[in-house]
């Protein structure tokens, strides 16, 4: 561990461009300025910047903010989030950057980590830093984006995509999500889930759940699974039935079901999976039980079978998993 002298938290450039959406600004201080060590360090410095000196950039609202940084910034930054925008002019209407923002974007270091939020990710497409990789951006964005950025693979029904080095989101609340799980990437489970709890926003919406398309908000009166998903949490361990979760609600299993993928976007068997992947990985970080004990208290009952789950989740075994994931959390606590 690091003593306070040698701390150095990893740097956040959010890059401000004129018609942005103040909500959407915020996400990257709100999830990563939130982010504290076992001794209550800050893990990230958020850094807003413009592509101009300092001064006035213009929101999609009526109202403009102050920018204290200009795009000197950006050399400095460990990951560059860029957020959606609605003024991005031929980024947007022909796929070619601003002598402005690309001289921006040239300051950026090789290797740096980056990040889209929504329709930001036109300016990363724009920049060829797409180029032949998996992305994706909001729903209503996505058939335009293709056409525009052919060499870019879109998938337009996932929350979100992490191809490593460079990552996308889709609209508003996918931003929060993968912000999220770049602390969770970077830190663990227990960050991130103090993160989320702090910031009152779900702990994990995997990557590939569907985007909510054309459906209709629930009526609060109406029965929802909020006391199903609430009870399988608190049993994971104990082999959980589809007919016991639909007797928590008082519903038909084929009810429960519809209602359920409607709520959630993905059946009660893909989340309770994915569920239990979290608790595994949650135990694998922060616990020296062995793999079979983890297993059992996961709720995968045998070793093999969570070996199973993870590789397909995660693409690595638990042991390997544990592995590396110390291994990444003692070189990010030796900066």
């Amino acid at each position: 561990m690091t003593s306070d002298r040698t701390h150095r938290p990893h740097r956040v450039v959010v890059l401000a461009l004129d018609g942005l959406l103040p909500f959407e600004l915020g996400i990257p201080q709100r999830i990563f300025g939130r982010a504290r060590d076992e001794r209550g360090r800050r893990l990230y410095e958020v850094v807003t910047c413009s592509v101009r000196p300092p001064g006035p950039v213009q929101t999609d609202a009526d109202f403009a903010i102050l920018v204290e940084n200009g795009p000197e910034a950006l050399a400095g930054a460990d990951t560059v989030v860029v957020p959606a925008s609605y003024e991005l002019g031929p980024v947007y209407e022909e796929g070619t950057l601003t002598e402005e923002l690309a001289a921006a974007l040239a300051r950026i270091r090789p290797g740096t980590r980056l990040v889209a939020i929504c329709t930001g990710g036109y300016v990363l497409a724009a920049a060829g830093h797409l180029d032949g990789r998996p992305a994706t951006t909001h729903w209503a964005s996505a058939a335009h984006f293709q056409r525009l950025f052919p060499k870019v693979r879109v998938d337009a029904d996932v929350l979100f995509v992490d191809d490593g080095d460079v990552l996308t989101s889709a609209g508003v609340a996918a931003g929060i999500d993968l912000c999220v799980h770049i602390v969770r990437r970077d830190h663990g489970t227990a960050v991130a889930n103090d993160v989320a709890r702090r910031t009152v926003v779900p702990p994990y919406r995997d990557g590939g759940q569907a985007q909510y398309i054309e459906r209709p908000v629930p009526d609060p009166q109406q029965s929802s699974t909020t006391n199903a998903r609430a009870w399988a949490l608190g049993r994971l361990q104990e082999p959980i039935q589809l007919r016991d979760m639909a007797e928590q609600e008082a519903m038909s299993v084929r009810t429960f079901t519809r209602k359920f993928r409607e709520e959630v976007g993905v059946s009660p068997g893909q989340w309770l999976t994915r569920q239990r992947v979290e608790r595994a990985r949650h135990l694998l970080e922060s616990t020296g039980l062995s793999v079979d004990q983890v297993a059992r208290e996961a709720g995968f009952g045998t070793a093999q079978s969570m070996r199973q789950h993870l590789q397909a989740v995660l693409g690595v075994t638990p042991t390997a998993y544990r592995r590396t994931f110390r291994a990444e959390l003692s070189t990010a606590c030796g900066q």
